[in-house]
């Protein structure tokens, strides 16, 4: 298949691009690569891929230097004239659209950069998705959406309309709108509710690597909630598993959909959404624990509130994903935080 993988200098599309490259994809990879954190990773990931940063310029695509099936272009999704040319000149079959503008503290400053990115962006992925004939559409939606709900664990055919953040609200909307495009267009949509991913290329706004950071520059950590936290933790290889199945497996019409008890997780059109988490929820202490033990150090710890926004548990119910796919992530926790750890001293050579 021909793919369009956006938010490929991200952590979760890069990898996933990798794996779609791996097994004979012809992948498109684009980004605008903004400074939301560290950008050195963000170039890493793409020179992992083979894409030199010399060579990328905006709306021009790159050919990877590593593999013949990649190729890169720096676009913004809100720009929807160049997008409408990419989408038309390159005649996807699918689209994976993983590029978006996260984090739940960082919208409560910055609101109209998730507007902008989150909402305006992915009304024109839908556009060009609906005017080019592509065959399925799957994107990231986010576990923040169940916000106020402590109904655990998180079941797809939960409400989530309660958000406790404009990053989540944001996601909400991408899974009503994408369910609008499915309902009118027929165009097969799948929205993925990633649960806390960790891993290699893990994004330096996320708690491992702010933990791992810190107790290697022996700085104290911010633990929230004064540690009375659970996560379901999902590492970034499992993630990709579950995103690949679902690019394979596009959703079809449920003829046993009850419009007059209407469940949120599918549609009587192409419309799924999936939770894709290790229903397994690890206290944060204990994390933190992993990491000490991994790296030989006990952090120094500040014990604050909860923040604005944040949830004190995730969990996901991921039966769907077992029902339909045939797929559960099990990574264990000292096994993802090993495989982290070394990343970041490889990379930081530390």
């Amino acid at each position: 298949m021909k793919i369009l993988v956006t938010g490929t200098a991200g952590f979760i599309a890069s990898a996933l691009a990798k794996r779609l490259i791996a097994r004979g994809d012809e992948v498109v990879g684009l980004d605008n690569i903004n400074d939301y954190y560290d950008v050195r990773v963000k170039y890493g990931r793409l020179k992992s891929a083979g894409i030199k940063r010399k060579k990328i310029e905006y709306n021009s695509l790159v050919q990877s230097k590593k593999f013949k099936n990649y190729r890169f272009i720096k676009l913004n999704l809100e720009d929807r004239a160049n997008l409408e040319r990419l989408f038309k000149e390159e005649k996807f079959d699918k689209v994976c659209n993983l590029a978006a503008q996260a984090g739940v503290r960082y919208s409560i400053e910055n609101p109209y950069t998730y507007i902008d990115s989150n909402i305006v962006g992915f009304i024109n992925i839908l556009e060009c998705c609906r005017h080019n004939k592509i065959k399925a559409l799957s994107y990231a939606s986010t576990s923040s959406v169940y916000g106020l709900n402590e109904s655990y664990p998180f079941s797809t055919s939960h409400s989530a309309d309660h958000p406790m953040s404009l990053y989540a609200a944001t996601k909400k909307s991408n899974e009503l709108m994408a369910h609008t495009y499915s309902h009118l267009y027929d165009v097969p949509t799948t929205g993925l509710r990633f649960f806390t991913v960790y891993g290699p290329w893990g994004r330096p706004d996320l708690a491992l690597f702010l933990f791992t950071k810190a107790i290697l520059e022996n700085k104290a950590i911010n633990v929230f909630n004064y540690g009375d936290m659970q996560r379901d933790f999902t590492y970034i290889d499992d993630i990709v598993e579950g995103v690949v199945r679902v690019i394979d497996n596009p959703p079809a019409k449920n003829p046993k959909w009850d419009a007059k008890n209407p469940d949120s997780k599918n549609s009587s059109a192409p419309y799924k959404i999936y939770n894709i988490g290790n229903n397994n929820p690890v206290k944060l202490m204990d994390f933190i624990g992993a990491i000490e033990k991994k790296i030989g150090i006990v952090a120094k710890k500040n014990m604050m509130p909860l923040q604005a926004g944040d949830v004190p548990q995730t969990y996901a119910d991921v039966s769907d994903l077992i029902e339909d796919l045939n797929y559960k992530p099990n990574t264990s926790i000292k096994k993802g935080i090993g495989e982290f750890v070394d990343w970041y001293r490889e990379f930081f050579k530390v």
